[in-house]
């Protein structure tokens, strides 16, 4: 059997990079029988049923350390989160939504602030004052000049990472700065694969010049927080884990809450106010059950 890490999986089909090339497998019908769908990002173990037309059969699936829903994709472990400085104006509320969503995945989180060649009223400072004290890494990029293109590479270097964002925001232009055969890629595969721009469309990962992989759809194309809890929202807002020694103590959610030290440290200065005005719009929105995305 060869190793190798599903890349693409379109109509029951799954591509499989190896060391001996690319591979067309079906999956073994035990997976279906068990209620085990691959995923893109899946390693496995792979049968060659034809080495000439490069055809196999899917084994093994191996353990997976992450699993993220939408897009379905098996082992990212870096979430690289763009918003842009100005065009469109950044909603520090939408940011910290992704950011949950990230978080409940177990990513580690980088958040990239793109155009800030554009920048004429301290944004970027402005947010990277909010979010590094909480723990997060805070980039500045301009694909007009180039500016830290290569931090960028060095987040993405050996890691599988999801891109995430609004539209607008250039994390296409971004993806073509980091590594220029990018946009060739996409077409490579579907060439190889005869199956091109009229199929529809799936996860897929891409292998970037340097290392590491990038998927090329979106993560977390859907914004919704259908299921998560009240009670764990909290748990995703990580500067609120230095804050413990509240009255109700782990049943504390931060909101109506005598003696809570979260909103003492807000009322301090120690947890930014954007951060927890953002908390109780989304422990609000995950109450009333609202769909807004």
């Amino acid at each position: 059997m060869i190793e190798g890490r599903i890349i693409k999986g379109i109509g029951g089909f799954y591509y499989i990079e190896t060391e001996k090339g690319l591979y067309e497998c079906r999956a073994r019908g035990i997976f279906r029988k068990n209620k085990i769908t691959p995923l893109v990002g899946d390693f496995v173990k792979i049968s060659v049923v034809d080495e000439d037309n490069k055809k196999g059969v899917v084994e093994e699936i191996q353990e997976r350390k992450t699993e993220l829903v939408r897009p379905p994709i098996a082992n990212v472990n870096k979430a690289l989160i763009v918003f842009a400085v100005k065009n469109p104006t950044p909603h520090l509320s939408l940011l910290d939504r992704f950011i949950v969503l990230a978080e409940r995945e177990n990513l580690e989180i980088v958040i990239i602030l793109t155009k800030i060649d554009l920048d004429d009223d301290n944004t970027f400072e402005k947010i990277k004052n909010i979010y590094e004290p909480c723990g997060y890494k805070v980039i500045g990029v301009s694909n007009l000049e180039k500016k830290n293109i290569d931090k960028v590479k060095e987040e993405l270097k050996d890691n599988t990472v999801v891109f995430a964002g609004p539209s607008g925001v250039g994390k296409s232009s971004l993806l073509n700065e980091i590594d220029k055969n990018f946009k060739l890629k996409t077409g490579d595969v579907s060439d190889k694969i005869k199956r091109g721009k009229h199929t529809t469309r799936h996860a897929e990962l891409f292998e970037l010049e340097f290392g590491g992989m990038v998927a090329d759809t979106p993560g977390f194309s859907s914004l919704t927080l259908d299921d998560i809890e009240d009670v764990d929202l909290k748990d995703y807002f990580i500067e609120f884990d230095n804050y413990d020694d509240c009255k109700f103590g782990s049943r504390c959610i931060h909101q109506n809450e005598p003696n809570c030290a979260v909103k003492e440290a807000v009322e301090n200065g120690e947890i930014p106010k954007e951060r927890y005005e953002s908390y109780i719009q989304l422990l609000n929105e995950i109450r009333q059950g609202k769909r807004r995305y």
